[in-house]
């Protein structure tokens, strides 16, 4: 017989754990299932590790510009991968092991380790046992995409997972995709030490974003000695003695990357193919990512998806707030929408970029007519300071309701400071509101007012 509750949760990602938490609180008897590594994605392999990695190459390129600020460092500055890989374990390790004991201790619910497929839309096998429940939801998420390229079978390649074990320094670090995770890592490495080459299929690096933002970032990363080579064609791998060689295009005379070690960061995949999803009748798209409405409802009675495995959202961000409008429908009678959230993400190169709204392809389309604004980070006085002046801010706003539509701040602390105007695009308010708010001196915020005070018809 199979052991029956009221909800069942797949997956420990950012959405499955607060989720599995709420419901068992609520009353409703909860059983959460985890196949690996507690806290998904982003406690693991993603958002924690690599920011914790990226800290520490930071450091390394801080040391190296000591003089720049007056401050003399003896010796040349090394940097050791072993005591790099150990400080970024020990970050991991307590949340990872926080999640898993947040569960286990959980009143009325109850933790299986193991991989869960769907026997019938109500039913989930794991371990052997049949679990049986009303509602289930799914939490799964995404993995690294291995591209079907030719060679690829015969070397050694890394992903953002394997690149997570790795305790030396790559000679020569062959990134094979120009976009996010991609240009993280290549810069990452460079200031480690290794030689980077980002090899990218596209014109451009980063392509979803404006030419501006993606002409700047390339700039920054060459300007730290980040090869790049765009407009790749017909990629394929060979081995060569202990490395690898990257042939680029398909001429007479191929051109070729030889390096120590390749990176895969060409796109993620969903986690669901193997979940049985045909026997419960869940739909997903194309690619696999599961269909869900605006409440993340599937097509199936009492089964959501959450988190990036329904295609609806990329981020520990919005996989936590798939977990809020789930919640919100389900126990607090509080009606909310994917479609409520405002797209707003960061790049953490360094400077990063933060991002929110849309991009001056998407402001303009349809014909509306649009204001912009754009200040180099050279004019921001925390910038300056820092001598971190490379970047620029950039806000987009609707010329008929004043609204702001999308912005950009590439430059030191741009992250941060782009939460200002995600509020004020959350509250519907006119960007006159912030154009006269005094902010503090001296932060990246206090520009943004003056940058709105100087908007002009997008050409």
């Amino acid at each position: 017989m199979p052991e029956k509750y009221d909800a069942i949760v797949i997956g420990t990602g950012q959405s499955g754990p607060a989720l599995a938490v709420r419901l068992a609180q609520a009353g409703r008897k909860t059983a959460v299932i985890e196949r690996k590594l507690f806290g998904g994605t982003c406690v693991n392999t993603g958002c924690t590790p690599t920011k914790t990695l990226i800290a520490s190459a930071r450091a390394a390129y801080i040391a190296r510009r000591a003089a720049e600020f007056g401050v003399t460092v003896e010796g040349p500055i090394g940097v050791d991968m072993a005591r790099v890989k150990a400080r970024k374990d020990a970050v991991v390790r307590p949340s990872n092991e926080g999640v898993a004991k947040w569960l286990k201790e959980t009143p009325n619910l109850t933790v299986y380790e193991g991989h869960a497929r769907f026997e019938s839309p109500r039913t989930v096998r794991v371990n052997g046992t049949v679990l049986e429940a009303v509602e289930i939801f799914i939490d799964t998420g995404t993995r690294a995409r291995v591209p079907d390229m030719p060679g690829l079978a015969e070397v050694d390649y890394l992903t953002n997972s394997s690149m997570m074990e790795i305790d030396y320094l790559p000679e020569h670090l062959i990134v094979i995709g120009g976009s996010y995770v991609g240009l993280e890592f290549g810069q990452m490495y460079r200031r480690f030490g290794s030689r980077v080459t980002v090899v990218e299929m596209g014109p451009r690096v980063i392509a979803k974003e404006d030419a501006d933002v993606s002409e700047t970032i390339q700039a920054i990363l060459a300007n730290e000695g980040v090869a790049i080579r765009l407009n790749a064609r017909c990629l394929r791998v060979a081995k060569r003695g202990r490395g690898v060689a990257v042939t680029l295009d398909c001429d007479d005379e191929p051109g070729e990357i030889e390096g120590s070690h390749v990176l895969l960061a060409v796109g993620r995949v969903p986690n669901s193919d193997d979940l049985g999803l045909d026997q419960a009748g869940v739909k997903t798209d194309e690619r696999g990512y599961i269909t869900v409405d605006d409440e993340l409802r599937t097509n199936v009675p009492g089964i959501w998806a959450l988190g990036d495995v329904n295609g609806r959202g990329a981020f520990t961000h919005t996989s936590y707030n798939d977990y809020e409008i789930v919640a919100a429908n389900l126990l607090d009678n509080d009606h909310r929408r994917v479609s409520d959230r405002i797209q707003a993400y960061a790049l953490y190169i360094d400077p990063p970029l933060g991002r929110a709204g849309m991009t001056e392809r998407e402001a303009t389309a349809g014909g509306r007519k649009v204001l912009a604004g754009k200040m180099m980070m050279s004019r921001v006085a925390r910038a300056r300071e820092r001598s971190e002046t490379e970047g620029f801010m950039k806000v987009l706003v609707d010329a008929e309701s004043k609204r702001i539509l999308g912005a950009a701040i590439l430059g030191i602390e741009g992250d941060e400071a782009i939460h200002a105007i995600l509020d004020l695009m959350y509250a519907r308010a006119p960007y006159t509101v912030m154009q006269r708010a005094m902010h503090i001196h001296p932060t990246v915020t206090e520009l943004i007012p003056t940058l709105l005070a100087d908007l002009k018809p997008l050409a």
